[in-house]
């Protein structure tokens, strides 16, 4: 897995155990950002992060800062090694470890706002996070937000905020909202 563009374009990136996470391909990555265009300057949120390959790919393309939220202790180390491999410290990239429910509280409770969001929870995860999710994020949505969601075509994770594109790669579908 790499960087696909940007100033960290072509670096290498470590990535956990498929028993651990399932990572997005760098195909879908490639669309993906494609598809969201410029990110000069956004604040990310990476819930659910992985290797960390989403919320990287958005700093290497000019994203100001970025939040990254493991709850895995395999994940969240593979996502400290990402970092500093490619000399990613706070305050431009923050590793959060533990639930994607309480960094969402605790970035309410300090008034966080974000440009951009990117879901990508367990696929067997994302059906029933649906609903509760968009409850928890609105607080912290900055006006005109955009909220990527990644999950199985055959089990959508579905969110309560306009959609403006979908688009499916495979069994993988990406669905992107906005506030």
């Amino acid at each position: 897995m790499r960087v696909i563009a940007g100033r960290l374009g072509g670096r290498r990136l470590q990535s956990p155990p498929s028993s651990v996470t399932r990572p997005t391909s760098d195909r879908v990555r490639e669309a993906l950002f494609a598809t969201l265009g410029p990110i000069d300057g956004l604040s990310v949120l990476d819930l659910f992060a992985g290797s960390g390959a989403l919320a990287i790919e958005a700093l290497s393309r000019g994203a100001s800062h970025a939040v990254l939220v493991e709850r895995d202790r395999v994940a969240a180390k593979v996502i400290a090694q990402n970092l500093e491999a490619l000399g990613l410290a706070e305050p431009v990239a923050r590793l959060v470890r533990g639930s994607a429910k309480r960094a969402l509280a605790q970035a309410a409770r300090a008034a966080e706002s974000y440009d951009l969001l990117f879901l990508d929870p367990p696929y067997r995860q994302a059906a029933a996070l649906g609903g509760d999710t968009v409850k928890l994020i609105e607080p912290i949505l900055a006006p005109s937000a955009r909220v990527v969601t990644e999950s199985d075509r055959r089990q959508p994770f579905e969110l309560d905020l306009a959609m403006i594109d979908e688009r499916r790669y495979g069994d993988t579908l990406i669905r992107i909202h906005q506030r």
